[in-house]
């Protein structure tokens, strides 16, 4: 016997669980043509979000639904070389425990003007789907920042997954969250930026998609727009769809990201009330 370790037990026993469902997989005995399950193909999911959470940012916002839980918070620097627009750069990194396989904390570099995802976002190596996340929110809010009022001036903007459920919405909740703490921020913006999910599985269209339910998807369009304005700033497809399932998958988002533009106004109403 080694003294010097704490010995288990000579004889151990497995432990006995009841035969109960898992809740974890709702969609494993899932079949086309059934429908879904907790929620209406057109429902998305409850949205908390909170502007000025961190102090310690000048501008920020938490974002939460359901499982998908993203952080969020901008800084302007100006040691930069002159330009006559400004620069918006995203970074985004996963917390270790925020999806089902453990994610290493590795550093991604942001995403600049100019790049291009690449063509998927569901078979990606870890550093390719940050990156790629990056491009897709920053595409959706450079279009809304006056970048033309801030020559010499970067905004970096830090994007923090705390749990992931499904890339697509994490894509549109980051979005949301992004602009929400650009205008708690005092940015000058065109409008606020807010983003939707739908995806085809079978001949329905669900929009904001969870993780399981984005496995049984087709394809998938990510949706994003100024609601204030009418404007359509990003539009993301992946998969196979088609054409009139795009159009009908966008025009359903875009109802939606009415519902979610009142929900980001309150969030920052409450917070200069609070201020």
């Amino acid at each position: 016997m080694d003294r010097r370790r704490i010995n288990g037990p000579e004889e151990s026993f497995a432990p006995v669980y009841e035969d109960v469902e898992d809740e974890s997989a709702p969609y494993a005995t899932w079949k086309i043509g059934e429908p879904r399950r907790g929620r209406r193909p057109e429902d998305i999911r409850p949205i908390f979000l909170k502007a000025g959470l961190i102090s310690q940012a000048n501008g920020s916002a938490y974002i939460e639904t359901e499982r998908t839980k993203i952080a969020y918070g901008p800084r302007q620097s100006k040691n930069f070389a002159y330009n006559e627009n400004g620069r918006l750069n995203v970074e985004v990194k996963f917390a270790p425990f925020s999806c089902q396989v453990r994610r290493a904390p590795l550093r991604v570099s942001p995403a600049y003007p100019g790049s291009a995802p690449s063509s998927s976002l569901s078979h990606l190596s870890q550093d390719a789907e940050d990156r790629s996340i990056a491009v897709l929110i920053q595409q959706a809010l450079v279009s809304s920042v006056r970048l033309e009022l801030l020559p010499k001036s970067v905004i970096d903007i830090f994007v923090t997954v705390i749990e992931c459920d499904g890339t697509e919405s994490c894509v549109a909740a980051a979005s949301v969250a992004a602009s929400t703490a650009l205008a708690n921020m005092g940015v000058e913006m065109l409008g606020l930026v807010v983003s939707c999910v739908a995806s085809t599985v079978g001949k329905d269209i669900w929009l904001d998609p969870t993780e399981d339910e984005a496995r049984l998807a087709s394809g998938s369009v990510i949706f994003a727009c100024m609601p204030a304005l009418g404007t359509v700033t990003n539009v993301w497809q992946t998969g196979r769809m088609l054409p009139s399932e795009t159009i009908q998958g966008m025009e359903l988002c875009q109802e939606r990201c009415t519902d979610i533009h009142q929900i980001v106004a309150q969030a920052l109403l409450e917070s200069a009330d609070d201020t």
